[in-house]
């Protein structure tokens, strides 16, 4: 069992950036690591994740605005977010799959784990 904690979310206007952190209470080595985020009344999407060689994986509708990096001293990873759009008003969640991997996947049910979420609103 792994315990994820998200923090950073708020208020943010469009054009702003964010950076989200998911600490995990018992460190990441050994788990491959991702973000989702969901809409009241939608499915819960994958945004970003990484893989154990630290190749990443990004949605296409966030492409290019959106970077997820970790720091596995910390048992911390981090989802930065450029030019924030209205559209990213969302609850973000941190998500963690069980052992190492070779590529990473953007649907929900390949993680054992989620976080709890943080709260992220963008006004224009």
């Amino acid at each position: 069992q792994i315990q994820l904690t998200e923090s950073g979310g708020g208020s943010k206007q469009a054009g702003e950036s964010l950076t989200l952190s998911c600490v995990a209470e018992t460190g990441i080595d050994y788990y491959c690591m991702g973000w989702f985020r969901q809409v009241p009344g939608k499915e819960r999407e994958g945004v970003a994740c990484h893989d154990s060689g630290g190749m990443a994986l990004y949605a296409d509708p966030v492409k290019g605005r959106i970077f997820q990096s970790q720091d596995n001293a910390k048992a911390t990873v981090y989802l930065h977010i450029n030019n924030l759009k209205p559209e990213d008003t969302a609850i973000y969640f941190c998500a963690a799959r069980r052992g190492t991997c070779s590529g990473c996947e953007l649907s929900q049910r390949w993680y054992h784990y989620y976080g709890q979420g943080t709260q992220v609103t963008v006004s224009s």
